[in-house]
């Protein structure tokens, strides 16, 4: 039986609850077959291995999700992170090897799924599309504190989400070829139903009334199925930033964590003190999530009321500097201050540096290579 959707005054009762500004983090990945680093369709094997609640399955039976609890910090939150990919990877040894990146460079465009209810319900819909769902996320929870700044900064968060997927863009390659873009993922998704760019919601009677809508059409099941790039999620209480390609390494995830964390953090500094946040037409920002997707770290944002056009690099170190006092105040600003070193250097453009230097396979063995925290990153992982 699918649950009853919240009503207006369950949500806010859900946002006014937690802790604010905690951070909980959430990553796909996949389970690579040790020889010829295809994608291994066993991911079921691994969890019972693991037997901990932070490991799960997802959709496609070669990809798990380790889910992590909430922490006070970005520093406390990644070194959970670092934690379990160590725990994961020794768990999935005898099994494959694991690896981090929005798709697989070069399995074929449709998987086999893992067959339980929820995921047959979704073949069962959507066929191939689903089928073709290889895909994989970071996925940023930050619980803002109450019930109208969450939604206020849910709707002030909106024109900031192209420039959070330049710099996390990590899927160059699909299907065995150079696809041209920073990230293929979000077009895979865009195949399905309420993805990419998210609505605004005016009010919390409005959202109650879409999940309401959505759940007496058939087509919204549970609240689970608001698939978008940021979601108010109900059971957490959190805004869920959901358009970051899962990181290669924990340093970018930290990276990329900090950001957002800030960011939300900053958005509602400024609503608390009256400001009326920006946002925009959804297909204004749009325009700017295809230049994001398209080319990355090399992309130009439109500014969405005047339509002038900045490099990303120019916003996104203009937007560090205005973040740098949120950063101290929450003890992440060791990890803002590589958010730039990620934006130099992003996922994209090292995988595409691995496949010059040894093919396809070249690039599944570095991103294979990256999954466990290197020894530069330990420093960091103990002060945390």
């Amino acid at each position: 039986m699918n649950p009853t959707p919240p009503t207006a005054a369950e949500l806010r009762a859900a946002f006014d609850a937690p802790e604010p500004l905690t951070i909980g983090l959430e990553e796909e990945l996949m389970l690579l077959d040790p020889a010829t680093l295809d994608l291994l369709p066993r991911a079921a094997e691994v969890v019972e291995a693991a037997a901990d609640p932070r490991v799960k399955l997802e959709m496609p039976a070669a990809q798990l999700e380790l889910t992590l609890p909430p922490a006070r910090s970005v520093p406390a939150a990644i070194a959970a992170l670092g934690e379990g990919r160590r725990f994961l990877a020794a768990a999935a040894a005898p099994v494959g090897r694991l690896a981090s990146a929005g798709v697989h460079p070069f399995a074929a465009a449709h998987g086999v799924l893992n067959d339980t209810a929820r995921y047959r319900l979704t073949e069962d819909e959507f066929g191939d599309i689903a089928r073709s769902q290889l895909v994989c996320a970071f996925q940023v929870h930050v619980a803002v504190g109450g019930a109208d700044r969450s939604l206020g900064v849910y709707n002030g968060l909106r024109p900031w989400l192209p420039l959070i997927a330049a710099l996390a863009a990590n899927a160059p390659f699909h299907d065995g070829r150079d696809t041209g873009l920073a990230s293929i993922r979000p077009k895979i998704g865009e195949q399905l139903p309420r993805q990419g760019m998210p609505p605004a919601i005016s009010t919390w009677e409005a959202f109650a009334d879409a999940l309401a809508w959505g759940a007496a059409s058939g087509s919204l099941p549970d609240a689970q199925r608001w698939w978008w790039e940021l979601r108010p999620h109900p059971r957490y209480g959190t805004l869920e930033v959901r358009v970051p390609d899962a990181q290669a390494t924990v340093a970018d995830a930290a990276a990329v964590a900090a950001l957002v964390h800030c960011l939300v953090a900053w958005l509602a500094d400024r609503y608390e003190a009256g400001e009326e946040l920006p946002t925009a037409d959804t297909w204004r920002i749009e325009e700017n999530r295809w230049f994001a997707l398209r080319h990355g770290m090399d992309a130009e944002l439109a500014d969405l009321r005047t339509g002038v056009r900045t490099p990303v690099r120019h916003a996104l170190r203009a937007l560090v500097a205005e973040l740098e006092p949120v950063a101290e105040r929450l003890g992440c600003d060791a990890e803002l201050a590589t958010v730039e070193a990620l934006g130099a250097d992003p996922g994209a453009a090292r995988q595409r540096r691995a496949f010059a230097a040894g093919g396809l396979r070249g690039v599944a063995e570095y991103l294979a290579g990256a999954y466990v925290p290197s020894e530069e990153y330990e420093p960091l992982l103990r002060e945390a």
